[in-house]
């Protein structure tokens, strides 16, 4: 694998955009160990209505924000390409009244066994309709300051169906999605639902834009709600349940066990996502939470 398909697997798709509509890899092939104990076996994107699942109380709970993370290496194998990853990714979520929007900017240097660097800048912002079932993105990737994708369009979903996602960048193009399909805020805020209602495993197929490739199938672990680890950081985490949340993504085109990489984050009640561990098979990316910034809800 070139360094530079190292780099755009690890930064390409937003890291916080499958839960939190954003970004940019523990195996669910036999059984996915929670944090909490236990064993789920692994399953595949069920075929589930579309549109937004999630309850009124869970939306109502959001807390539109801005955050700030501190991504660096947490380890890798000896047989791992990469020695080092440093950078800081800006992730915000916004009320627009009728729809959610989102922003993650990326600034992230890789380190290579061989001595070579990479810089790697991705600019991902999106807006989804509040009933789930219509989406916009752009996303815009910078390696060593020269542009490597960029990517723009719509998607739509039809109610208990599938939908289309239409494509104007890097060129014209139109994909079906599947029936249960679901965007990435509508995916965050199922997320939260379940979690609130003590329901430890589920499985969506999840459009996201971040390239032409299609859809995601994730599966999703949640274990046993706690406080926040660092609550006296800030008033924004506290007095707010914590639950530790474990994906595993899959290509749709692909009839892999193995995921394409996992993600291990700790979310809070009101959204926001205290830390996440990126796990891309070889090497794992750790995201702290360095800076939060409440924004203002819409009023709407």
């Amino acid at each position: 694998m070139s360094n530079r398909r190292i780099a755009r697997r690890s930064a390409g798709r937003p890291l916080w955009g499958k839960l939190l509509g954003a970004a940019t890899g523990v195996a669910l092939g036999a059984a996915v160990t929670l944090v909490g104990g236990g064993t789920v076996a692994p399953a595949r994107a069920a075929t589930l209505p579309s549109a937004l699942p999630s309850s009124s109380e869970v939306a109502a709970a959001i807390q539109p924000h801005r955050a700030i993370y501190t991504m660096s290496l947490l380890s890798a194998r000896n047989s791992s390409k990469v020695s080092d990853v440093r950078g800081r990714m800006m992730f915000e979520w916004a009320d627009a009244c009728d729809g959610w929007t989102t922003e993650q900017r990326f600034q992230l240097r890789f380190v290579y066994s061989e001595g070579d660097e990479m810089a790697m800048n991705t600019n991902y912002t999106t807006w989804e309709a509040k009933d789930g079932l219509r989406y916009r993105f752009n996303v815009r990737k910078l390696i060593n300051g020269e542009v490597d994708d960029d990517v723009r369009g719509e998607a739509n979903l039809i109610p208990n169906g599938g939908g289309t996602a239409r494509f104007t960048k890097p060129e014209p193009q139109e994909i079906a999605l599947p029936a249960g399909a679901m965007f990435p805020t509508a995916h965050t805020l199922a997320i939260l639902d379940h979690a609130r209602r003590g329901e430890n495993f589920f499985s969506r197929t999840i459009f996201d834009g971040a390239d032409a490739e299609g859809a995601t199938e994730v599966s999703t672990v949640i274990g046993q709600p706690g406080p926040a680890k660092d609550a006296a950081k800030d008033a924004l985490l506290r007095d707010a349940k914590t639950w530790p949340v474990r994906m595993a993504f899959f290509p749709t085109h692909s009839d892999s066990a193995q995921p394409e990489y996992e993600m291990s984050l700790r979310l809070l009640q009101n959204g926001i996502a205290e830390s996440m561990q990126i796990d891309y098979g070889d090497f794992t990316v750790n995201a702290i939470l360095e800076k939060i910034e409440a924004l203002p809800r819409s009023g709407c």
